[in-house]
This record gives C-alpha cells, sequence and structure tokens, in this order.
C-alpha cells in the first residue's frame, strides 16, 4: 500500500535535496568566512622570502610608503615591486642565499608569488586612501610591523570590528602626515586629538551597508 503519491514523493524527495545542498553550501560559506585567512588574528603565512619588516621598518627606519607606494592615492596597498627591492640589494647582501628569489625575480621579470597576510572577502571594499587621508594609520589595522619579524595579522578584520572603528574612530585619527610613523604617540589623550581632528576635517564615517559591500 503506497502512503504517499508519486508527485508527492517525488516533491519531498526534491526538498529534501535542496536541504542537503543548502546546508552543504552554508557549510562551505561559513567555513570559507571563518578560515584564518578572514578572520583569524595570528595568520601568520610563509613567505617566498623570509622579508623582515622589524629590520626594514624598524631597524631601519624605512617608511612604509617607500614599498607600498599606493596606499595615499589608490584603495589598494601595493605589494613593491622587485625593482624596489633591487635599488638597495644590488649592492647590499647581493650574494645572499636568502634573496636568490629576489634576483631570480629581476633577471626574469616574474613577480614574486608574496601571500597575502590581510585578506578580504571579495564581497568587502576597503579603500587604503581613504583611511590614510583621513589619519587613520597602519597601526590601527596591522599593528606594530615595524615589530614583526614575519608579519601576521593582529585584528580580526570582522564587520563588528570596523564598524566599532567607524562609530567610535577618534582614538585611530591622527596627524595625517605621522600615519606612517608607527612608533608615534600624542603627549595627550589619543581620542581627544582625533576627535579635534574629526571636528576640523569634518570626518562621518559612514556605517551603512553601501560604504563596504557594493
Amino acid at each position: 500500500m503506497t502512503v504517499f503519491s508519486k508527485r508527492f514523493d517525488t516533491h519531498l524527495r526534491l526538498a529534501a535535496g535542496a536541504i542537503v545542498v543548502l546546508l552543504g553550501a552554508g557549510g562551505a560559506i561559513a567555513a570559507y568566512l571563518l578560515h584564518p585567512r578572514q578572520l583569524d588574528t595570528g595568520y601568520t603565512p610563509v613567505q617566498p622570502v623570509p622579508y623582515s619588516h622589524k629590520l626594514h621598518a624598524g631597524n631601519l627606519g624605512m617608511d612604509c610608503l617607500y614599498c607600498h607606494t599606493t596606499v595615499a592615492q589608490s584603495n589598494y596597498a601595493a605589494v613593491p615591486m622587485t625593482e624596489i627591492c633591487m635599488n638597495c640589494h644590488v649592492r647590499v647582501k647581493e650574494k645572499s642565499p636568502k634573496l636568490q628569489p629576489v634576483r631570480d625575480s629581476y633577471a626574469s621579470g616574474k613577480p614574486i608569488q608574496w601571500v597575502k597576510v590581510h585578506r578580504l572577502p571579495d564581497y568587502v571594499y576597503f579603500n587604503h586612501q581613504a583611511h590614510v587621508t583621513a589619519g587613520v594609520s597602519c597601526v590601527s589595522c596591522h599593528g606594530r610591523v615595524d615589530q614583526m619579524v614575519e608579519v601576521r595579522q593582529v585584528q580580526p578584520l570582522s564587520m563588528a570590528w570596523c564598524l566599532d572603528c567607524h562609530r567610535n574612530p577618534a582614538p585611530h585619527v591622527r596627524p595625517p602626515e605621522l600615519v606612517t610613523k608607527l612608533d608615534w604617540q600624542p603627549e595627550g589623550d589619543p581620542a581627544a586629538l582625533g576627535a579635534k581632528l574629526i571636528r576640523e576635517k569634518g570626518i562621518h564615517p559612514p556605517d551603512n551597508c553601501s560604504a563596504c559591500h557594493r
């Protein structure tokens, strides 16, 4: 004896299959969003060249803008071209085996395959120029990279974390000419200085969806 009609049974099977597909897709999306490359602090990928920000930005005092040349004019903080590395290393440590990938890249014209540390999902829009121009330092998002031998992710880069700053930006705003001076500290309260700069510049960080999801 058939309990359900053939048509009902077909619909039931299709519905069950759809539920399985949706659960699988939901699990895949959750796994992607929760992957260390997306959210986890502490993510420290192995790079093709053991570049030390502590040595270059810290000990040698190189400005972030020397290598990341586009942050003040572009959405992106460009990874430096090999030619920038070779400006120094054509004479400095020119025979170091650690720098062989740099020399190979320079000779072949093929870029070094650096591993991105601070990854955002494709559906998130972030503009470096807007933040740098407003006086938000590299430190606020990237931490004290001038103290890192290997760069790691120090902030979650989650939507809640971004919104917290957009709704209370004062502690993170400094004079724009000091955004790459990573060890800078104001004489007084950072939030008070930030609030003053925000008033003077008329800074109004958006917190609507379309600001970051376009």
